[in-house]
């Protein structure tokens, strides 16, 4: 049985904000057809003590971006503010698939238990480039794609399974 590999794992984070680009184009035609301003869509949250829907943008984008360069080693590219537009939020997922894409098979590979430390909010965190993919990039990336897909369902845009997964390819 092969084993994954770093640099695999990084690359499926593009997929990841492909797929989400993907409910907010779905989200920008229904606002469209339904005549909804898309500042509607762009500032709902699920609750008040919640981000809205372009900061969850802006936050999984950010996630995906830093795990490369965490991994490796690297200092990030860094991002600043929450996108106002959807065009800005297609701008933003598309400038971290190519800051992801910056940080070659070759800086990634081997790199699954290199040791490193992050500080969260008020305290630091220790992860191995794997642990750091698998234990907190991965379940955040899903968070905040399937919080933005919740938004959009709350407010009446028709969205399933299959756009929540995107184009699925064999």
């Amino acid at each position: 049985m092969s084993k994954l590999t770093m640099p695999q794992a990084i690359f499926s984070l593009t997929r990841l904000l492909d797929n989400l680009a993907h409910v907010l184009r779905k989200a920008e035609e229904n606002a469209q057809s339904r005549d909804i301003e898309p500042e509607v869509f762009l500032n709902a949250r699920l609750a008040p003590d919640m981000w809205p829907l372009k900061k969850q943008v802006q936050i999984m984008a950010e996630l995906c971006k830093n795990a490369p360069y965490r991994v490796a080693g690297f200092k990030a590219p860094s991002y600043e503010g929450a996108p106002a537009s959807f065009e800005q939020c297609y701008a933003l997922l598309e400038r971290a698939k190519a800051d992801i894409a910056k940080v070659s098979n070759a800086d990634l590979g081997g790199k699954e238990d290199r040791k490193f430390t992050i500080k969260l909010s008020h305290r630091e965190m220790d992860y191995t480039g794997m642990s750091y993919f698998t234990g907190f990039t991965v379940p955040n990336v899903h968070f905040h794609s399937t919080t933005v897909y919740n938004i959009l369902r709350q407010n009446g845009v028709p969205l399933g399974k299959m756009d929540y997964f995107g184009a699925i390819s064999a």
